[in-house]
């Protein structure tokens, strides 16, 4: 290894650049020109700050042949970005159709021969990996169209690669025709997982030693208490993702191994580095596991050749590069950001360390360091992806990670022994169900809602980052480090608190309904969607997450408008999530489980359940909502005419929601002149009147729809919306609706 390339480093910290020429290590600024050329392929203007970089940082290093190495890496990271973006789909001819497929399915896609692609699957398959027949049809991938949503097309894009089909369509609707399990060495390792496991040990453990997902995301601890919720709510859901960890433990057991049998050093660590090729082809390539490849394997080498350990900016550069270089849109990826930062914040354990009471014990300075430091570093794409913190992570890491340094290692050599793992894993066994059971426990801990990071989030946290920074240097105090984060959670909480959110957001939860209203001291949502025929929680998948998203930590009032699946299917998970000062209902019905399931998990967590009737209010910063319908006299057959009916005032403009109440409901309910119509079902034919619309005369109507098989919304409805102008927005067809309130 190029000891010039990656200097030679001691145990004890320091900082990476002295400030002499030729001590930046080359691949820095070359991954730098490499990041800013694929932002800039992908249209990202600041791609150019990031190729600046790389040529400012040679320049201050005294190095010009790096400041071109740095727009080298800028052209090659444009070059493999925009051939990947533009290679075609072949899949894209058949978006619509509905066809039979067979291939290879490994989890997560399914890889086709010919024509030579790779889709996604929905719902996916409860069979595992192997060979796969699917029907269903072919449909073009979803952005992101709620607040804190899955952007699943940018996420399929980025999976791509040079030499790897980038997935560009997804089979919904999918029905397996045949199945045949996966052979071969994964096979025969994955055998070695399960053998004599129960099924969620066995789930966990594939997901520990394989990566794959697919089985523990099915498993709960109980109703509504999935387990990866659990790992996430405790801070332990990087366990389940391949990374350093998986890899330090793996090699270090064999290393000690070697040493123990009086191996020299060339075989001492180049045996282990020779065997991470086939371990990486093994659990196949993903960000974090191939980081954490080619950054063990580059050390394990150096170590073999006596050159010492690399230097870490370096290294970790040099593994950007390794990775962006065949597969430039993982920048995108979470996982790459995740494990990059951490192990970027990681490099000061040390440091961090020395600053922890000496009279403790050095492996527990160091376990708190390197978890408080990649909680540090990882939180604006934890809290801005998912919508919240963990509270507790620092003690249930401390506690998984000492199961962990047992089970992974022994689940892989149970993997090695395929079917003849059974006896090894009596221990591990006992090991998963342990580790399952840190997460259940630290899971139902309470987490810190977060809501979306913009540009002054991330200037906030760079500021307190760099205090942090200069306080481990020594150049400032504490009091002042802590001054500089008190006055960035100070800036960053000033403009909710000096301009409340006022408006009214259609959340586009597909085929349902889901409104929030949002007030100074008045916060409410109407619904919470639902998926008929379908196990896809809307409600905690889509709902919470979006009013997390929105920064909404609490509810005033909670809206379940009819019993009827598409419109409160996720309140329970709503009511588990977030707190709730009431539950609204209209027709109490008796025996319908969707709403008896709300109103269970209402009781269950104290929250008081109101039957609404007409003429209801309640008031808050100059604005009045008003229960229209249901009267509470007489009770309708059909329950969409039953539905909870609201209009909004504030300030001379005025709003109704009007459930699914079909034309003669809305007559009787008489919302009067609106400005904005919150059509009713969807835009079914039977609702949304030539009466109604003489009546209100809205100058906007929301459609709440999606992708659906009822005609909704109607032609007779949006010709007579035509007529009436009103001008029509769809969520199916512009995502979520944000309006002002006055």
């Amino acid at each position: 290894m190029n000891s010039a390339a990656f200097p030679v480093t001691s145990s004890r910290p320091r900082a990476q650049v002295t400030g002499r020429a030729g001590q930046l290590p080359w691949s820095v600024p070359a991954v730098l020109g490499v990041i800013g050329g694929i932002l800039l392929a992908l249209g990202v203007p600041w791609g150019a700050a990031a190729l600046l970089a790389g040529v400012a940082l040679a320049l201050l290093d005294a190095r010009p042949g790096l400041a071109a190495l740095a727009l080298l890496g800028g052209g090659a990271g444009w070059l493999s970005a925009h051939t990947v973006l533009a290679r075609p789909d072949p899949l894209t001819p058949w978006l619509g159709a509905q066809v039979t497929l067979k291939g290879e399915w490994d989890g997560q896609f399914l890889t086709l021969s010919a024509p030579r692609a790779r889709l996604a699957v929905s719902p996916k398959p409860a069979q595992g990996p192997g060979v796969l027949e699917v029907a269903g049809r072919l449909v073009a991938p979803q952005g992101r169209d709620v607040p804190g949503g899955f952007d699943q097309a940018a996420w399929l894009r980025s999976q791509g690669g040079l030499l790897v089909p980038t997935p560009g369509a997804v089979l919904v609707g999918a029905r397996v025709r045949a199945h045949q399990p996966e052979g071969g060495l994964r096979g025969w390792f994955r055998r070695g997982l399960s053998a004599g496991l129960t099924e969620r040990q066995a789930a966990l453990m594939q997901a520990i030693e394989l990566g794959d997902r697919s089985d523990i995301s099915r498993e709960e601890f109980a109703e509504g208490y999935a387990v990866r919720d659990a790992f996430a709510r405790a801070g332990l859901a990087h366990l389940m993702a391949l990374s350093g960890q998986n890899v330090a433990l793996i090699t270090g057991v064999l290393v000690w191994l070697l040493i123990r049998l009086g191996a020299a050093p060339a075989w001492r660590y180049g045996l282990p580095a020779a065997l991470l090729l086939p371990y990486l082809l093994l659990v196949q390539p993903s960000p974090s596991i191939t980081r954490a490849v080619i950054m063990g394997a580059a050390v394990l080498i150096a170590l073999a050749l006596g050159r010492g350990r690399p230097d870490p900016l370096g290294l970790i550069a040099l593994a950007a590069l390794a990775c962006l270089l065949p597969f430039p849109l993982w920048l995108l990826d979470v996982g790459f950001q995740l494990s990059f930062l951490a192990v970027l914040a990681l490099t000061q354990t040390l440091r961090v360390a020395g600053r922890l009471p000496a009279r403790w014990p050095h492996a527990l300075r160091l376990a708190i360091s390197a978890t408080l430091l990649a909680e540090l570093g990882t939180l604006p794409v934890v809290a801005g992806t998912f919508g919240q913190l963990p509270l507790v992570g620092l003690p249930a890491n401390l506690v998984a990670g000492v199961i962990m340094a047992a089970l992974v290692p022994l689940g892989f050599v149970a993997g090695l022994l395929g079917p003849l793992a059974a006896p090894l894993n009596v221990v591990s066994g006992l090991l998963a169900s342990a580790l399952l059971a840190v997460a259940e426990t630290f899971g139902r801990a309470p987490v810190l809602s977060w809501g979306a990071i913009g540009a002054a989030g991330v200037v906030a946290y760079a500021t307190a980052l760099g205090a942090g920074w200069l306080w481990l240097l020594g150049r400032v105090r504490a009091r002042t480090a802590l001054g500089t984060l008190l006055a960035c959670l100070l800036l960053t909480a000033l403009p909710g608190w000096l301009r409340p959110a006022r408006e009214v957001v259609f959340l586009d939860v597909g085929q349902g309904d889901s409104t929030l209203i949002r007030l100074p001291g008045l916060t409410m949502l109407v619904d919470a969607g639902g998926s008929v025929g379908s196990d896809y929680d809307v409600g905690g998948r889509t709902v919470v997450p979006a009013l997390r998203a929105l920064g909404v930590r609490q509810l005033d009032v909670l809206v379940a408008t009819h019993a009827d699946t598409d419109h409160i299917e996720g309140v329970p998970a709503v009511l588990r999530a977030l707190p709730v000062g009431e539950l609204w209902v209209g027709h109490r019905k008796r025996g319908d489980p969707v709403l008896d399931a709300a109103l269970a998990e209402a009781q269950a967590r104290g929250v008081p359940v109101r039957e609404v009737r007409r003429g209801d209010r309640v008031q808050a910063a100059g604005a009045a909502l008003t229960v229209l319908w249901p009267t509470g006299q007489d009770w309708h057959d059909e329950d969409n005419e039953n539905s909870v009916a609201l209009t909004l005032e504030s300030r001379g403009w005025r709003a109704a929601f009007l459930g699914d109440l079909a034309q003669a409901g809305e007559a009787m309910a008489g919302p009067g002149n609106l400005d904005l119509l919150k059509a009713a079902h969807h835009g079914s034919r039977h609702s949304t009147g030539a009466a109604l619309l003489t009546q209100a005369t809205p100058a906007d109507t929301v459609i709440s729809v999606g992708r659906n098989t009822y005609g909704h919304p109607h032609p007779d409805v949006l010709a007579r919306l035509a007529q009436a102008g009103s001008k029509v927005w769809r969520t199916d067809q512009v995502g979520t609706v944000r309006w002002p309130v006055p």
